[in-house]
């Protein structure tokens, strides 16, 4: 096979997901394939030294705790609790539910990981509650959306521990190097939401002042037997993973076993919740997995036959500046994520773009942070965005598409806005892991 042929992978992979094979096992299929082809019965050994090499990685056995964390704080009631402690305290700004979505959406992304749970789950506590108060559906839409989608943003997220081996970086120092622009992204979506509301009153009509308010003392009892336990969890993974405390395997099984000594304080463990929050688990483990299976097998095989070197000659050899080359990166993985899960692009595009971003001089942190905040806000932007599937999915039919694509508009610019901050000052994603002393978890 000559190196160009190994370039029609990529084409066919696309054909074949197109034509409606899953993403796992179009990747497997035309990677088995073309390693026939190029190698022959020596492919076989290729291929089965993939499936050791995914299996016996120990970051990847991170998945699978994140994932149950995040089951159990939502079948347990623990997020339903969260949110109405919130918006006590929300309640009668400007877009006051609005904002509530965000500040949940922010700490349930640090505790769960997955981005299509915080989203369902933020989705479900606070759609009903908007409607019920006239809120503008553009509004309720674009705010659920962005809330869902700092499951990326905010560490530890699912796709930060696939990205990591991948990249050939720190789990730890992309967590520490994607909290500050994640903040940053959850701070300009609560100023907008604020100042909107304020500027337009009809958006979000205030609450009525014959509702009662909670005393201080019940508001602070209702607030710190909501929010400490629930906090001093996130503080447990994320910040022993950021002191290089623990490895993110080590942080992840810490967060699984609060989760579960959080509902039994809450008296809401019982066997059915642990059920359901075990098969919950089961079934994104076996299908994220599966696609890290399947991307790894593509990318051995590409290498191999030469489609590496291809890609870096036609990128390099054109004359064009590093910069165009980092933009043309990011607007393939960009345009990806329109057919493609986070996860799949992931591995279809870093294992090209990280040794072309290394010959160009670029950090791989700060290209790999700038990289999900792309991945993020492919997330949110029509017409195929996942986050509005998500969201279809649990809103009543008089939240139209057309509210949907509106609402995501703002929060996409927002988006775009980090995404240019830092790119142009990348001490925003570098400051937090040069800062931080210890271990480099990969």
């Amino acid at each position: 096979m000559s190196d160009f042929l190994a370039l029609i992978m990529f084409p066919a992979l696309i054909a074949l997901i197109v034509l409606g094979f899953p993403i796992a096992f179009s990747m497997i299929v035309v990677a088995t394939v073309f390693g026939v082809a190029q190698f022959g019965d020596a492919a076989a050994y290729q291929l089965l030294t993939k499936i050791e090499d995914t299996a016996s990685n120990s970051i990847l056995a991170a998945v699978p705790l994140f994932i149950f964390m995040g089951a159990m704080l939502e079948n347990s009631g623990i997020a339903e609790r969260l949110f109405g402690a919130i918006h006590l305290w929300t309640r009668r700004l400007p877009g006051g539910l609005g904002v509530g979505a965000v500040i949940m959406g922010t700490i349930f992304a640090a505790a769960s990981g997955v981005v299509g749970a915080t989203e369902a789950v933020i989705g479900m506590l606070a759609v009903p509650v908007m409607l019920k108060h006239q809120y503008d559906k553009s509004l309720i839409s674009g705010t659920i959306c962005a809330s869902g989608s700092l499951g990326t943003a905010i560490p530890p997220s699912i796709t930060v521990v696939i990205l990591g081996p991948v990249a050939g970086v720190s789990v730890g120092s992309l967590f520490s190097g994607l909290l500050i622009p994640g903040l940053l992204m959850a701070l300009l979506f609560l100023v907008y939401i604020v100042v909107v509301c304020a500027l337009k009153p009809a958006l979000a009509p205030r609450l009525k002042e014959d509702e009662q308010h909670p005393g201080w003392g019940k508001l602070l009892t209702i607030t710190l037997s909501a929010l400490l336990p629930t906090m001093s969890l996130i503080m447990v993974v994320l910040g022993t993973i950021l002191m290089g405390i623990a490895t993110p395997t080590e942080a992840a099984a810490c967060g699984a076993l609060g989760s579960v000594l959080l509902a039994l304080g809450y008296r809401n463990l019982t066997l059915s919740i642990l059920w359901n929050a075990a098969i919950r688990t089961l079934n994104i483990t076996a299908m994220i997995l599966l696609i890290v299976l399947g991307g790894n097998m593509f990318a051995g095989v590409f290498f191999a036959s030469g489609g590496m070197a291809t890609v870096q000659s036609l990128l390099l050899d054109t004359g064009m500046s590093p910069w165009f080359i980092l933009g043309a990166i990011l607007l393939i993985a960009f345009l990806a994520g329109f057919v493609l899960d986070m996860i799949s692009v992931v591995l279809i595009v870093i294992p090209v773009a990280m040794p072309v971003i290394g010959m160009l001089g670029f950090d791989e942190i700060w290209f790999c942070v700038a990289f999900l905040i792309v991945m993020q806000t492919s997330y949110l932007t029509p017409p195929l965005a996942p986050s509005i599937f998500y969201l279809r999915a649990i809103t009543p039919a008089e939240v139209t598409l057309k509210h949907m694509y509106k609402g995501v508009v703002p929060f996409i610019v927002l988006q775009l806005v980090v995404l240019a901050l830092i790119l142009t000052f990348p001490g925003l994603a570098l400051w937090l892991p040069d800062a931080i002393s210890g271990p480099s978890w990969k």
